[in-house]
């Protein structure tokens, strides 16, 4: 029988990004957090929130080219 692979294993390695683009990233694209609450929580603008994601999208390999 195998053994499940959770969700986890399927995160990406967040290393890469700075510790503004990971936050962003973990808040908006993992836990589900909506840009304009999460640029609220954090005292940001949701353009600055947009540009940390599309930055952090990038450096993952997940940005269009």
């Amino acid at each position: 029988m195998r053994k499940q692979t959770s969700l986890e294993a399927f995160e990406p390695d967040l290393s890469v990004l700075t510790e503004a683009e990971r936050e962003a990233y973990r808040a908006v694209r993992i836990d589900g957090t909506g840009p304009r609450p999460f640029a609220r929580e954090t005292d940001r603008s949701p353009g600055t929130v947009g540009n940390l994601l599309a930055r952090a999208e990038e450096k993952l390999g997940e940005g269009s080219a």
